[in-house]
């Protein structure tokens, strides 16, 4: 039924090891391959999934305010964010002549190898997972923290008023948020006894935790979904690139690739949130089970476990860019009193809650 079923990533890993091994002889050197070839896999998967999720952005965005979208270039408007990426590719990259210029071209680089760092522990389907750590979600939530230091060298080091400030804003955002996204994860670490995603997803079987953990999970799923939205510096909390107000905010200077950049991180940035919620809260690449419906868990199973990961995973795709169109963007002082007055209250009451839930067992 699926290829992901039978061949394991665990397995290709093995074979590609010792066929490695056999061809180059020095195990240094086979690390190093190892560790190319996944980047270069990482980037055939991600480069593609960009241009889905750029095409996706600007279909939802049509389909919001009535209207087509694209339809001009390619059957649909499918090949207009080709398009767009070779204008950005021949478009020049333009340094100001004040900016700090090896910080200004690092703070690319940096956001995009961050996104691309958080992919590891997370599972696309059974046996397919980069890297099982046992501490995977608390992996997850230390390096996606260190992309806002990209972000805030690109604007400090543009030498730009409106770059600084939008970084200043993306810098205390991030981390005001990211209490509640925290929070929102802990619940859910509470409920399974575990860090390691592969732990989370199999604790799912007999049904995802939205389901089995009543209303105090639900309540850190609607969490985790808006300071989510947030911490990726996506509408209606873009404060960080407010165009009626900064120009473009942290990457105002930034052109051609440069550019391309960060606008790949944002994109994979918003799968790996999607990725993350699907997991914790949707079971990941887990059917949709019920405990002792021996006949639905079947039929249920018929479908592949990368077309549940990748369903679940652009639902919530689909949600969050659902907030961009639907919600006016908030001022800098709504921003932050939303977290630090309500959504961080809430999540630290929540968690007592899912505390005492999993000590009674009364969860299902």
């Amino acid at each position: 039924m699926n290829l992901f079923l039978t061949i394991s990533f665990s397995s290709i890993a093995s074979s590609l090891h010792n066929w490695l091994t056999k061809t180059i002889g020095n195990l240094t050197m086979v690390q190093v391959t190892e560790m190319v070839l996944v980047g270069l896999s990482l980037l055939v998967f991600l480069v593609p999934l960009c241009f889905v999720l750029g095409y996706m952005e600007r279909k939802v965005a049509a389909f919001m305010q009535i209207r087509l979208g694209p339809n001009r270039v390619g059957p649909k408007g499918t090949l207009q964010i080709v398009a767009d990426t070779v204008k950005l590719l021949f478009k020049e990259g333009l340094t100001p002549n004040a900016s700090d210029k090896f910080l200004f071209n690092l703070a690319p680089i940096i956001v995009v190898v961050t996104s691309m760092l958080v992919m590891a522990p997370i599972a696309f389907a059974k046996d397919f997972q980069l890297w099982d750590l046992n501490i995977g979600v608390l992996y997850v939530s230390s390096i996606s923290s260190i992309g806002v230091i990209g972000i805030l060298m690109a604007g400090w080091s543009s030498y730009n008023k409106y770059s600084l400030l939008g970084a200043m804003r993306s810098g205390a955002q991030i981390v005001s948020y990211e209490l509640s996204v925290g929070l929102a994860i802990i619940s859910i670490v509470i409920l399974t006894g575990s860090l390691r995603m592969s732990d989370i997803v199999m604790s799912q079987a007999n049904g995802w935790w939205i389901f089995k953990g009543h209303i105090p999970v639900f309540i850190s799923f609607v969490i985790f979904l808006i300071a989510s939205t947030a911490e990726i510096n996506r509408a209606p909390f873009d404060l960080a690139e407010a165009e009626q107000e900064l120009t473009a905010g942290f990457h105002t200077e930034y052109s051609g690739m440069k550019f391309a950049m960060f606008l790949l991180a944002e994109y994979i940035n918003l799968f790996v949130v999607s990725a993350i919620g699907a997991t914790l809260f949707l079971g990941g690449w887990m059917p949709f089970h019920i405990s002792n419906w021996a006949g639905f868990n079947n039929v249920m199973d018929y479908l592949p476990s990368s077309i549940w990961f990748l369903g679940k995973t652009f639902f919530i795709i689909f949600i969050i860019m659902q907030f961009r169109w639907s919600f006016p963007r908030l001022r800098v002082d709504q921003l932050l009193t939303l977290e630090w007055k309500y959504l961080l209250p809430i999540s630290m009451v929540n968690v007592i809650l899912v505390t005492v839930m999993a000590i009674m067992g009364w969860h299902f």
